[in-house]
């Protein structure tokens, strides 16, 4: 009789492999979309988020102009000559006149709300601004992407127009058209008018810096497989360039274009200190910039609202042009 190689305790429990859990303590990998990676890029740029809420809060306030000037100010053309020194035709008070009935003080010479004329300069400033960027990147876009992707005697021939544009002096055109024109055009009448005019002839002339940014891009991607791939399936030339090759570009065209809203907004205050800006007495930024040079030796405040609210704005726009550029930008880090 043999013996057992092993001994087996009698209180001894079969031994069972026990397999672990399946996926216990392993994260899910989940994927991310380019535009859930950008959001969180932009996120965690504060200085873009800064920008971006401030962005935010000038066109809500442009939106609402009148019901913030209802609550927090006055009618911006109302004439406040009780708060002016009947000597001097300055304000009264300190800072301008700044109280809690005026928040921004009053003008010299005519007593009105600099609070509310700020509040409705933004509407002018915004509205020139967006409406003009809009032109631009529509021709922009257009021109650029059938230049790139044509290119050839096309490409050569739009390339040479934008050049000619780029080298033509905007602030002279725009003040001599604004000079010959009539003040009823088109069924529109005064400051309808020069708001029209400013959109078209700025978003005229800023539709090359768009082009050459689109045609650029254009240039590489038309050489990409996807493409390729769309012409050997049949694909037609309309396409491959809105089907194909423009939701490839709108990442670049989306951040060249809020860069391009702060420099509209300069050239809308510039043309206004100039005069060929929307007529008085409607409120613009650079058109109160104007109205100071008369008085910033004796109120100098009446100077520092306005110029404060543009560098602010324009900042505010770049700064967030910036961010969005990190975070859109498919090789960054950030």
């Amino acid at each position: 009789m043999t013996a057992p190689l092993h001994d087996t305790p009698a209180d001894a429990k079969p031994t069972e492999d026990v397999a672990p859990a399946a996926g216990a303590g392993v994260k899910k990998v989940e994927g991310r979309s380019l535009k859930q990676i950008a959001w969180n890029r932009l996120k965690r740029d504060k200085v873009a988020l800064a920008g971006g809420i401030t962005v935010l809060v000038l066109v809500l306030v442009a939106v609402f102009a009148p019901l913030i000037v209802s609550v927090l100010g006055h009618p911006p053309n109302d004439f406040h000559q009780d708060k002016l020194d009947p000597l001097t035709n300055l304000p009264t008070g300190s800072l301008g006149g700044v109280s809690g009935d005026f928040l921004f003080g009053v003008e010299p010479n005519k007593g009105r709300d600099v609070f509310s004329r700020i509040v409705y300069g933004a509407r002018i400033s915004l509205l020139v601004a967006f409406l003009a960027a809009i032109v631009a990147v529509v021709l922009g876009t257009l021109f650029g992407i059938i230049a790139g992707y044509f290119g050839g005697w096309v490409d050569a021939l739009i390339s040479r127009v934008m050049d000619v544009l780029l080298s033509f002096p905007q602030l002279l055109f725009i003040i001599s058209l604004i000079s010959v024109l009539p003040d009823d055009l088109m069924g529109l009448e005064g400051t309808s008018v020069r708001v029209a005019i400013l959109v078209l002839v700025i978003g005229f002339f800023g539709w090359p810096y768009i082009g050459r940014i689109v045609r650029g891009q254009t240039l590489s991607l038309r050489e990409r497989e996807y493409v390729e791939a769309a012409k050997s399936l049949g694909g037609g030339r309309r396409h491959i360039l809105f089907k194909e090759l423009l939701p490839n570009l709108v990442a670049p065209i989306t951040v060249y274009a809020t860069l391009m809203i702060p420099t509209n907004i300069l050239t809308e205050a510039a043309l206004s200190f100039l005069g060929a800006g929307v007529k008085p007495p409607t409120a613009s930024w650079g058109g109160m910039l104007r109205d100071a040079l008369e008085t910033y030796e004796h109120d100098p405040m009446f100077m520092v609202f306005p110029g404060v609210t543009i560098f602010i704005t324009v900042l505010a726009f770049n700064l967030f042009g910036d961010g969005l550029r990190d975070a859109l930008d498919p090789k960054g880090t950030r």
